[in-house]
């Protein structure tokens, strides 16, 4: 075979980016201390990625810098001063979470290379499109999908000049990566920021089924299904890992490379992955490649599970056994070490040494003599020297243009005048086209990159002169609500749909007042069934939370609304949404607070939702939360589980709080907290902001299924948008267990 497959490797620190280098890693992927989404690593400098670009370069590695979190409105002037710093790094491509970057990048640093994050959650071919549309070049799919779907994305990703990358080895989410709240509702850490607290990996009190870790996953292993992912047409693997060590980032890479290395010379698999299971791990599956989500994806052991593998494996049974056992284990991961430190003790980041000659003759050209590292040049100027009748070039006059060399990159020399004669002169604009010439050579022979500074957006006024009230239902059972209000009412789809089952299409043809709200996740049939719905309906409007759905209403000219799951959280995400896919409006992120909100900008005719009341959705999974609960007959999911299943039960962590575990039927299990979130202080804040006021009225999330009197939430809240501040009062006690701490304590 000749395609080449990347193996691209996590670098948390200057350490484990020289281990995966030197362990044959393709390219490795890095965060600086800002805009990453995993502030646990140790992360990198500025000046620290720039070393640590020429030491990849020298290598033949490309280097990934991690910008995957959403973006705050006031962040984005120190964005766009990173934005102008890289792109004339020589970086290899960005990792992007924020839509608003997208916009950014394309018009003003079209140079730069975007690759869409896994925390953009994608799992469908419309999504693929609408990441290429925005300007995506490579897209990292969801780690819940199986080979077939994998494979099926990637041709039509290649179709469309992007490639895809697949999480092949590390940990595992059990929530869909982008669509997980729980750290960010539970503690106040998001995800979104990287600042995840792995509230997954808790302790609960003891589960019906007898489980102390219900939600806790094994650790992904594609070690043995590689000939698939080839097959598939995958273009690069990656390793999870960017707050794991040098050591585990050299022993897991270097394993793979072996592995890669020998199917592609003998189209065959090597069967030892020992020295996968000596570094952290918590057990291995590859059951989400298979497609075959079972009860032996979980473990109850959140801690790194080596040395209990190695005893396994050796049948140890005896105090003594075990002792050298686990001395073994320890001498294998010493060598391992040992190995890693030889092999890296002549790399070096350091600042490349540059000196700067110069030469002022009369009659002769000004010279520039350049050397750095095993590298000498001159440039020279255009016109000859003459003689000063005035204002002639000094020293201290070329010292100060050329200091600037003295960056991240290079470690400049005291320069060098003793050839400078004075009162000469050349022209002062030939001085900084030396300049110009010196840094594009230094810049390894490319246009050095002007910066550029991004105008903050105007704000334009809303559509609405009021703020109008908005509902969701899921169940034709609350068609009446229509009867009491006026409001617009969307209808909540599910995100699983049986196959050419007309039950929706009917629905909403018959009650043309629902307004279809698609989910955040739709894979395979479930989003081919989701456009026939818009295919069959053609509603004049749409909300979806689906960024599949959104480019196929863009494709066919429906208005469609960006849901609150997309997380829109400035300006220039809005502005991505309107120009290129002619989005009509957008649900602002609920994560963020009223100082975070109140420099937003709206794009012109396009409306700014918010909700106010709903359900907390903590993780959505593809995964089981009832195999570990309450239990299931079943050995693993079916087909029809999510048609079919309607179990409720929750879940209490260690602290005593409790978690409802719920899902719609025709939906993917998903946790909610216990408390439903309710905000009055956005209406008083933002009523001049905001068109449109949203409640959700579904039962989802309730986890007793414990239904409320909708006609009379409609009633408090239509009362409470017109200012009457009884509503509140009523409004609490129809709704006691409440907050709204994610819009005081934001982002």
């Amino acid at each position: 075979m000749s395609r080449k497959i990347e193996l691209l490797a996590p670098g948390g620190d200057v350490e484990a980016i020289k281990a995966a280098i030197v362990a044959g890693a393709n390219a490795v992927y890095c965060g600086l201390d800002m805009f990453n989404a995993r502030n646990r690593a140790s992360n990198l400098s500025f000046d620290e990625l720039n070393g640590v670009l020429r030491l990849a370069h020298e290598h033949r590695c490309e280097v990934f810098l991690t910008l995957n979190v959403v973006i705050l409105e006031h962040e984005v002037v120190s964005l766009v001063r990173l934005l102008n710093k890289l792109v004339n790094s020589g970086i290899d491509g960005i990792i992007v979470q924020d839509l608003g970057v997208f916009n950014i990048v394309k018009k003003h640093f079209p140079s730069l290379h975007i690759h869409a994050s896994t925390q953009l959650t994608t799992h469908n071919e419309g999504q693929i499109l609408f990441l290429q549309k925005i300007g995506a070049t490579r897209v990292n799919l969801s780690r819940e999908l199986n080979l077939g779907e994998i494979k099926q994305l990637t041709t039509v990703a290649h179709d469309h000049d992007v490639l895809t990358e697949v999480f092949v080895h590390g940990a595992l989410c059990i929530a869909f990566s982008g669509q997980c709240y729980s750290s960010s509702v539970s503690v106040g850490n998001s995800g979104n920021r990287g600042r995840c607290s792995q509230a997954c990996r808790d302790e609960y009190e003891v589960t019906a089924e007898g489980h102390r870790f219900p939600l806790n996953l094994k650790d992904n292993s594609a070690y043995y299904d590689l000939p698939q992912l080839v097959d598939a047409g995958v273009d690069s693997l990656k390793v999870e890992g960017r707050i794991k060590g040098a050591h585990y980032v050299y022993t897991v890479v270097d394993t793979w490379r072996k592995q890669i290395n020998n199917f592609v010379e003998s189209g065959k698999l090597l069967a030892d992955d020992g020295n996968l299971h000596k570094v952290f791990n918590r057990s291995f599956t590859n059951s989400f490649l298979q497609g075959d989500l079972n009860k032996k994806m979980f473990t109850d052991n959140p801690r790194d599970n080596s040395v209990n593998y190695a005893v396994e494996k050796s049948d140890a049974i005896s105090v003594v056994q075990i002792h050298d056992v686990k001395q073994e284990l320890y001498t294998d991961k010493n060598a391992l070490g040992a190995e890693l430190a030889e092999k890296i003790k002549d790399l070096s980041i350091d600042k490349i040494a540059l000196t700067l000659a110069f030469s002022a003759k009369l009659g002769a050209p000004l010279t520039i003599n350049v050397t750095t590292g095993n590298t000498a040049f001159e440039v020279q100027s255009s016109s000859v020297l003459a003689a000063a009748d005035e204002i002639s070039i000094t020293p201290e006059t070329v010292e100060k243009r050329f200091r600037s060399f003295n960056n991240a990159t290079f470690d400049l020399a005291p320069m060098d005048f003793s050839h400078f004669d004075a009162k000469l002169t050349v022209p002062f604009k030939e001085l900084g086209d030396l300049k110009n010439q010196v840094a594009f050579i230094l810049n390894g022979s490319r246009d050095v990159v002007k910066n550029v500074e991004v105008p903050a957006l105007p704000k334009h006024p809303k559509v609405e002169d009021k703020p109008k009230l908005s509902l969701m239902i899921a169940n034709a059972k609350d068609l009446h609500l229509a009867d009491v209000t006026d409001a617009d009412i969307y209808f909540k789809l599910p995100e699983s749909l049986k196959k050419n089952c007309p039950k929706h299409i009917k629905l909403l043809q018959e009650n043309p007042r629902l307004i279809p709200w698609f989910p955040a996740v739709l894979i395979g049939k479930d989003y081919l069934e989701s456009v026939k719905i818009l295919e069959e309906v053609k509603p004049k409007r749409i909300v979806t939370n689906n960024t599949g759905i959104a480019y196929k209403a863009f494709e066919m000219g429906i208005e469609w609304v960006a849901g609150p799951f997309l997380n829109t959280t400035n300006s220039h995400a809005l502005l991505t949404l309107q120009e290129e896919l002619n989005c009509a409006g957008a649900f602002i992120s609920n994560e963020i607070n009223r100082i975070q909100i109140r420099n937003i900008s709206r794009p012109k005719n396009f409306k700014m939702f918010y909700s106010i009341y709903h359900p907390i959705l903590m993780m959505t999974s593809r995964q089981c939360f009832f195999q570990q609960t309450v239990g299931c007959k079943k050995p693993a999911i079916e087909d029809g589980c999510m048609l079919k299943c309607e179990k409720a039960t929750t879940i209490t962590n260690v602290k005593g709080i409790s978690f409802a575990v719920d899902k719609q039927k025709g939906g993917y299990p998903s946790i909610y907290n216990d408390e439903q979130f309710l905000n009055f202080d956005v209406i008083n804040d933002f009523s001049d902001l905001f068109d449109e006021f949203f409640i959700d009225l579904t039962n989802i999330g309730a986890g007793s299924k414990e239904e409320q009197n909708k006609v009379e939430l409609i009633k408090h809240f239509e009362a409470l948008l017109a200012g009457d501040d009884d509503a509140k009062v009523a409004l609490s006690h129809l709704v006691p267990v409440a907050t709204n701490a994610q819009y005081k304590q934001g982002l």
